[in-house]
């Protein structure tokens, strides 16, 4: 496996398949099966996953809500998302930890570094739920600087596209794609990654990114593997 130690990032938004909003169970499955494909391999998975199929706290804001009120929404959606993915994981015969940055004992674990590795080292795959438990940080923000902590090898970012384009592919038909980039040309040319504080961070602790469709069946596997899937964001 060209990865020993990954943290896999999943947008809220994926959970949902074709449903407008919510969860949708073979979605779910299907990621579950992606995973253990790694998992069996000796891959030790660290996952964060957005709550945007639930609630999106810029969303509420906008609507009169209170922004602050709004994120913490949002960061209960995602322990729903991690209790569900928890769930579909351990149908699959895989152990986890679901570990939230805010405190909620009966369903998880608070987030502790030292803990979180050491489930890694043990083969447990650990979700980290509730963002970073601060309001105006991304999910995205959440899985750089959990990747930082746990000394992951990578943060691979799974979308519904498969890398990085010159422009949005859905909108431009001649946008072309990108096999590897560095994070100052991303920035050049006004990319879209990540958010602004989650890309910075990534680029300041020299962390690669790798940005890939996780809706195709066996991708997962082949990036571990070293095979050439996605785009790579790089020092």
């Amino acid at each position: 496996m060209k990865y020993k130690r990954i943290l896999l990032k999943l947008s809220g938004e994926a959970l949902m398949g074709d449903r407008q909003y919510g969860i949708d169970p073979a979605r779910l499955a299907e990621y579950a099966d992606e995973i253990k494909q790694i998992h069996d391999q000796g891959v030790e998975i660290a996952i964060v996953i957005g709550g945007g199929n639930i609630f999106r706290g810029v969303a509420g804001a906008s609507n009169g809500m209170d922004r602050v009120q709004g994120d913490y929404m949002g960061m209960l959606a995602t322990v729903i998302n991690g209790m569900a993915l928890q769930g579909a994981l351990e149908d699959k015969g895989m152990l986890t930890r679901l570990q939230t940055a805010l405190k909620i004992e009966a369903i998880a674990e608070p987030y502790i570094k030292r803990r979180a590795v050491r489930h890694l080292e043990k083969g447990r795959i650990v979700i980290f739920g509730a963002g970073t438990g601060n309001p105006y940080f991304t999910t995205d923000t959440a899985a750089v600087l959990r990747g930082i902590e746990i000394h992951a090898d990578v943060i691979l970012k799974g979308t519904r596209v498969d890398g990085v384009y010159t422009s949005d592919p859905e909108k431009d038909p001649t946008a072309t794609k990108f096999d590897y980039i560095s994070f100052e040309d991303v920035i050049k040319k006004g990319l879209n990654v990540m958010d602004t504080t989650a890309f910075t961070l990534s680029q300041e602790n020299k962390l690669p990114i790798l940005v890939f469709d996780m809706n195709q069946r066996g991708n997962l596997l082949k990036i571990c593997n070293g095979e050439n899937i996605g785009t790579v964001v790089n020092v």
